[in-house]
């Protein structure tokens, strides 16, 4: 199967991608709203179609990517029934099952954090998706959205514990830095829960934790009993210019045969030397010649009253050009993709 974990360092959020790599079906486990443009760039970069977008629970700390996901992928949102939304495709309960391809991953309900958390089994039960429910040596709190330390002790003992061993288990969240850890592990190590603790060790150890709320709980929550869904119902870091995608390195680029059609509506800086630039590859026609090593130092030598293309042989030294009229304050400006190679490649006009 194939598999990716993201990390979203402002709320410490792990989201998962689960492929199948016949069919290239894939699922998504919480989504960060924030991260949109980096997961919709994997997904188009692994040549993968995502059927469902899967919610852990209804999130404190983040808002979820569910709904743009929904309408830039065709996903079909999932989350608990016992969350009670009214806006989700699929509301799954305990048992049930979702397919991906020749993939699938099966429902166990495992409230207590709130009363709608789920964990996602895989089909071998070699992984398991925990959301907030049990973390890496540690656990989700308790003390609200119907949360209960006594229900949350019997979810993992019960639903968690009972997997093999070798069950791997990837968390919702760390905040140090771990990324996997296993029920063997987790049985044996866990200082809340693992070990010799009894309901009663638990619970109490749960109930005196005192800790400070969510700062973007009052955020969160709301939206994420919208499915994610924005007041103004528009999907983020829409560029309006041209057909520009940003790379899962977060390069935007451009594809050469629009660039043809729009010569005269763009600035075109090609980064090559001058001996690159007069080569056999040739240059775009009105591509201004600016070799990177000095970029930085003629930078206002670059109008802002137009979108920059940057051009090299093969689109890797432009990739840099376009990084750093980006940080620059240049926000309109793209990567010639494939470079004068794939130019070449396609019969694209040459300057004579």
């Amino acid at each position: 199967m194939l598999f990716r974990q993201l990390f979203d360092a402002a709320s410490s959020t792990y989201t998962y991608l689960l492929g199948c790599p016949e069919t290239r079906e894939a699922i998504i486990i919480d989504s960060v709203f924030e991260q949109h443009a980096r997961d919709t760039a994997l997904i188009r970069e692994l040549g993968l179609k995502v059927r469902y977008v899967l919610d852990t629970h209804v999130h404190a700390d983040h808002v979820t990517g569910s709904w743009l996901l929904r309408h830039s992928q065709g996903a079909q949102s999932v989350i608990a029934r016992s969350a009670e939304l009214e806006d989700v495709d699929v509301a799954v309960s305990h048992g049930d099952v979702l397919a991906f391809g020749n993939q699938s991953v099966s429902v166990r309900a495992t409230p207590g954090h709130t009363d709608g958390c789920l964990t996602f089994v895989t089909r071998d039960q070699d992984m398991a998706f925990t959301g907030d429910c049990l973390l890496i040596r540690g656990c989700g709190r308790t003390d609200f959205q119907a949360g209960s330390a006594s229900t949350l002790w019997h979810s993992i003992r019960e639903q968690i514990f009972s997997l093999p061993d070798t069950c791997l288990i990837y968390p919702g969240h760390d905040y140090d830095g771990r990324t996997v850890s296993t029920v063997g592990e987790e049985k044996t190590f866990n200082p809340r829960i693992g070990g010799e603790a009894h309901e009663e060790d638990f619970v109490g150890y749960m109930n005196n934790m005192n800790l400070p709320h969510p700062r973007l709980i009052d955020i969160a929550v709301p939206a994420n009993l919208r499915g994610g869904r924005p007041d103004d119902e528009q999907l983020t870091d829409a560029i309006s210019w041209g057909p520009v995608t940003v790379t899962f390195a977060g390069i935007p680029e451009i594809v050469p045969d629009w660039v043809a059609r729009h010569l005269n509506d763009v600035f075109l800086l090609d980064v090559r030397s001058e001996g690159e630039y007069a080569g056999e590859l040739g240059h775009v026609p009105e591509a201004r010649l600016i070799p990177l090593e000095q970029l930085r130092a003629r930078l206002d030598e670059v109008p802002q009253d137009k979108p920059v293309i940057t051009i090299c042989q093969s689109g890797k030294r432009s990739a840099m050009a376009a990084q750093i009229l980006l940080t620059s304050g240049i926000s309109e400006a793209a990567n010639l993709a494939g470079g004068m190679i794939q130019w070449n490649r396609l019969g694209l006009p040459l300057a004579d």
